[in-house]
Protein backbone atom coordinates (compact mmCIF):
# COMPACT_ATOMS: atom_id res chain seq x y z
CA UNK A 1 0.00 0.00 0.00
CA UNK A 2 1.38 3.42 -1.01
CA UNK A 3 1.93 6.13 1.57
CA UNK A 4 -0.61 8.95 1.60
CA UNK A 5 0.72 11.86 -0.45
CA UNK A 6 -0.06 15.20 1.22
CA UNK A 7 1.80 17.34 -1.31
CA UNK A 8 1.66 16.66 -5.05
CA UNK A 9 3.53 18.90 -7.50
CA UNK A 10 3.41 18.23 -11.24
CA UNK A 11 5.06 20.40 -13.89
CA UNK A 12 5.00 23.50 -11.68
CA UNK A 13 6.05 26.62 -13.56
CA UNK A 14 6.12 30.10 -12.03
CA UNK A 15 7.06 33.09 -14.17
CA UNK A 16 7.45 36.76 -13.35
CA UNK A 17 7.37 38.42 -16.75
CA UNK A 18 10.22 36.89 -18.74
CA UNK A 19 11.88 35.46 -15.63
CA UNK A 20 11.20 31.81 -14.75
CA UNK A 21 11.51 31.24 -10.99
CA UNK A 22 10.28 27.62 -11.03
CA UNK A 23 10.91 25.59 -14.17
CA UNK A 24 8.75 22.46 -14.30
CA UNK A 25 9.03 21.11 -10.74
CA UNK A 26 7.85 17.55 -10.04
CA UNK A 27 7.79 15.94 -6.59
CA UNK A 28 5.51 14.59 -3.89
CA UNK A 29 5.68 14.49 -0.09
CA UNK A 30 4.24 11.66 2.03
CA UNK A 31 2.26 12.02 5.25
CA UNK A 32 4.57 12.21 8.28
CA UNK A 33 7.67 12.71 6.13
CA UNK A 34 10.43 15.19 6.92
CA UNK A 35 11.13 16.67 3.50
CA UNK A 36 14.14 18.92 2.99
CA UNK A 37 13.95 21.64 0.33
CA UNK A 38 17.48 22.87 -0.35
CA UNK A 39 19.18 25.27 -2.69
CA UNK A 40 21.29 28.41 -2.83
CA UNK A 41 19.76 31.88 -2.54
CA UNK A 42 17.84 32.62 -5.74
CA UNK A 43 17.32 28.96 -6.61
CA UNK A 44 13.52 29.31 -6.41
CA UNK A 45 12.82 27.74 -3.00
CA UNK A 46 10.90 30.65 -1.50
CA UNK A 47 8.76 31.08 -4.63
CA UNK A 48 7.80 27.41 -4.57
CA UNK A 49 7.06 27.49 -0.84
CA UNK A 50 4.78 30.52 -1.24
CA UNK A 51 2.81 28.58 -3.85
CA UNK A 52 2.57 25.51 -1.62
CA UNK A 53 1.24 27.71 1.22
CA UNK A 54 -1.48 29.17 -0.99
CA UNK A 55 0.08 32.64 -0.99
CA UNK A 56 0.84 32.65 -4.71
CA UNK A 57 -0.58 30.87 -7.77
CA UNK A 58 1.45 28.81 -10.24
CA UNK A 59 1.69 30.06 -13.80
CA UNK A 60 1.00 26.49 -14.90
CA UNK A 61 1.07 22.96 -13.55
CA UNK A 62 -0.74 21.12 -10.75
CA UNK A 63 -0.09 21.74 -7.05
CA UNK A 64 -2.16 19.95 -4.41
CA UNK A 65 -1.61 20.41 -0.67
CA UNK A 66 -3.58 18.47 1.96
CA UNK A 67 -5.92 17.29 -0.78
CA UNK A 68 -6.69 20.77 -2.18
CA UNK A 69 -5.63 22.50 -5.39
CA UNK A 70 -3.73 25.65 -4.36
CA UNK A 71 -4.97 27.55 -7.41
CA UNK A 72 -8.68 26.99 -6.77
CA UNK A 73 -8.84 26.31 -3.00
CA UNK A 74 -6.06 28.42 -1.47
CA UNK A 75 -8.10 29.25 1.64
CA UNK A 76 -8.74 25.55 2.35
CA UNK A 77 -4.99 24.93 2.05
CA UNK A 78 -4.20 27.72 4.54
CA UNK A 79 -6.52 26.19 7.15
CA UNK A 80 -4.62 22.90 7.06
CA UNK A 81 -1.04 24.07 7.25
CA UNK A 82 1.28 25.67 9.80
CA UNK A 83 4.05 28.07 8.86
CA UNK A 84 7.17 29.34 10.57
CA UNK A 85 9.10 32.05 8.76
CA UNK A 86 12.83 32.62 8.62
CA UNK A 87 12.40 35.82 10.64
CA UNK A 88 10.85 35.39 14.06
CA UNK A 89 7.10 35.72 13.51
CA UNK A 90 5.56 36.19 16.98
CA UNK A 91 4.65 39.49 18.64
CA UNK A 92 7.45 40.70 20.90
CA UNK A 93 5.20 43.00 22.97
CA UNK A 94 2.72 40.23 23.86
CA UNK A 95 3.23 37.48 26.42
CA UNK A 96 3.83 33.87 25.47
CA UNK A 97 0.21 32.96 26.30
CA UNK A 98 -1.22 36.03 24.53
CA UNK A 99 0.67 35.09 21.37
CA UNK A 100 -0.65 31.55 21.49
CA UNK A 101 -4.21 32.74 22.15
CA UNK A 102 -4.02 35.19 19.22
CA UNK A 103 -2.82 32.53 16.78
CA UNK A 104 -5.42 30.05 18.04
CA UNK A 105 -8.12 32.48 16.86
CA UNK A 106 -6.35 32.88 13.50
CA UNK A 107 -6.38 29.08 13.17
CA UNK A 108 -10.07 28.92 14.16
CA UNK A 109 -9.59 26.91 17.35
CA UNK A 110 -12.32 27.04 19.99
CA UNK A 111 -11.36 28.21 23.48
CA UNK A 112 -11.57 24.77 25.09
CA UNK A 113 -9.40 23.09 22.45
CA UNK A 114 -6.88 25.92 22.62
CA UNK A 115 -6.60 25.87 26.42
CA UNK A 116 -6.10 22.11 26.53
CA UNK A 117 -3.57 21.87 23.71
CA UNK A 118 -1.84 25.16 24.53
CA UNK A 119 -1.21 24.16 28.14
CA UNK A 120 -0.01 20.70 27.07
CA UNK A 121 2.47 22.11 24.54
CA UNK A 122 3.82 24.73 26.96
CA UNK A 123 4.33 22.14 29.70
CA UNK A 124 6.21 19.97 27.23
CA UNK A 125 8.33 22.99 26.29
CA UNK A 126 8.80 23.77 30.02
CA UNK A 127 7.43 27.26 29.50
CA UNK A 128 4.05 26.90 31.21
CA UNK A 129 5.20 28.61 34.42
CA UNK A 130 6.63 31.43 32.29
CA UNK A 131 3.57 31.85 30.06
CA UNK A 132 2.99 35.44 31.24
CA UNK A 133 6.48 36.60 30.26
CA UNK A 134 6.82 38.97 27.33
CA UNK A 135 8.19 37.20 24.26
CA UNK A 136 10.80 39.96 23.95
CA UNK A 137 12.50 38.66 27.12
CA UNK A 138 13.20 35.21 25.62
CA UNK A 139 16.47 34.20 23.97
CA UNK A 140 16.47 33.59 20.20
CA UNK A 141 16.59 29.83 20.74
CA UNK A 142 13.52 29.86 22.98
CA UNK A 143 11.72 32.20 20.58
CA UNK A 144 12.30 29.78 17.70
CA UNK A 145 11.11 26.78 19.72
CA UNK A 146 8.03 28.73 20.77
CA UNK A 147 7.35 29.79 17.16
CA UNK A 148 7.45 26.14 16.08
CA UNK A 149 5.08 25.22 18.91
CA UNK A 150 2.65 27.92 17.76
CA UNK A 151 2.92 26.69 14.15
CA UNK A 152 1.66 23.23 15.18
CA UNK A 153 -0.83 24.50 17.78
CA UNK A 154 -3.83 23.61 15.60
CA UNK A 155 -2.43 20.19 14.61
CA UNK A 156 -2.00 20.98 10.91
CA UNK A 157 -1.53 18.33 8.23
CA UNK A 158 1.71 20.00 7.15
CA UNK A 159 4.05 22.52 8.75
CA UNK A 160 6.31 24.64 6.55
CA UNK A 161 9.57 25.74 8.15
CA UNK A 162 11.62 28.38 6.34
CA UNK A 163 15.20 28.15 7.64
CA UNK A 164 13.96 27.71 11.21
CA UNK A 165 17.35 27.30 12.90
CA UNK A 166 19.15 30.28 11.40
CA UNK A 167 21.31 32.02 13.99
CA UNK A 168 20.72 29.65 16.92
CA UNK A 169 23.43 27.70 18.74
CA UNK A 170 24.19 24.01 17.95
CA UNK A 171 22.51 22.68 21.11
CA UNK A 172 19.29 24.57 20.35
CA UNK A 173 19.43 23.35 16.75
CA UNK A 174 19.56 19.77 17.97
CA UNK A 175 16.67 20.36 20.39
CA UNK A 176 14.69 21.95 17.58
CA UNK A 177 15.19 18.90 15.39
CA UNK A 178 14.00 16.66 18.23
CA UNK A 179 10.77 18.69 18.18
CA UNK A 180 10.54 18.17 14.42
CA UNK A 181 10.96 14.40 14.81
CA UNK A 182 8.24 14.30 17.46
CA UNK A 183 5.83 16.25 15.23
CA UNK A 184 6.51 13.85 12.35
CA UNK A 185 5.96 10.86 14.64
CA UNK A 186 2.56 12.37 15.46
CA UNK A 187 1.64 12.43 11.76
CA UNK A 188 2.48 16.06 10.93
CA UNK A 189 4.36 16.35 7.65
CA UNK A 190 7.37 18.66 7.90
CA UNK A 191 8.54 20.64 4.86
CA UNK A 192 11.75 22.43 5.74
CA UNK A 193 14.25 24.70 4.01
CA UNK A 194 17.71 25.10 5.48
CA UNK A 195 21.16 26.41 4.59
CA UNK A 196 22.79 23.95 7.00
CA UNK A 197 23.76 20.93 4.94
CA UNK A 198 24.26 18.78 8.04
CA UNK A 199 20.54 19.28 8.74
CA UNK A 200 19.76 17.72 5.37
CA UNK A 201 21.04 14.46 6.89
CA UNK A 202 18.10 14.55 9.34
CA UNK A 203 15.48 14.55 6.55
CA UNK A 204 13.80 11.45 5.14
CA UNK A 205 14.29 12.82 1.63
CA UNK A 206 15.75 16.01 0.22
CA UNK A 207 15.44 17.91 -3.02
CA UNK A 208 18.13 20.30 -4.21
CA UNK A 209 17.14 23.19 -6.46
CA UNK A 210 19.50 24.91 -8.86
CA UNK A 211 18.41 27.86 -11.03
CA UNK A 212 14.69 27.20 -10.63
CA UNK A 213 14.77 23.48 -11.34
CA UNK A 214 15.16 20.34 -9.24
CA UNK A 215 18.59 18.82 -9.84
CA UNK A 216 18.39 16.04 -7.23
CA UNK A 217 15.73 14.32 -5.16
CA UNK A 218 16.31 11.25 -2.96
CA UNK A 219 17.30 10.13 0.52
CA UNK A 220 20.54 11.65 1.86
CA UNK A 221 22.19 8.21 1.82
CA UNK A 222 21.33 7.58 -1.84
CA UNK A 223 22.43 11.04 -2.91
CA UNK A 224 25.80 10.63 -1.22
CA UNK A 225 26.17 7.23 -2.89
CA UNK A 226 25.21 8.62 -6.30
CA UNK A 227 27.72 11.45 -6.16
CA UNK A 228 30.33 9.31 -4.35
CA UNK A 229 30.83 11.77 -1.49
CA UNK A 230 30.71 11.58 2.31
CA UNK A 231 28.40 14.48 3.18
CA UNK A 232 25.36 16.37 1.93
CA UNK A 233 27.53 19.48 1.79
CA UNK A 234 29.65 17.74 -0.85
CA UNK A 235 26.49 16.71 -2.75
CA UNK A 236 25.36 20.33 -2.75
CA UNK A 237 28.75 21.59 -3.94
CA UNK A 238 28.80 19.01 -6.76
CA UNK A 239 25.43 20.27 -8.01
CA UNK A 240 25.99 23.99 -7.38
CA UNK A 241 29.18 23.96 -9.42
Amino acid sequence: MENEQVIIVRDLVKKFGDFTANAGLNFHVDKGEIFGFLGANGAGKTTAMRILCGLSSPTSGLVEVAGYNVKTHAEEVKKRIGYMSQKFSLFEDLTIWENMRFFSTVYGMNKTAFKERGEMLLRKLELFEKRNRLVSTLSLGWKQKLAFTVAILHEPSIVFLDEPTGGVDPITRRQFWEMIYEAADNGITVFVTTHYMDEAEYCNRVTIMVDGRIDALDTPAKLKEKYQVNSMNDVFLALAR
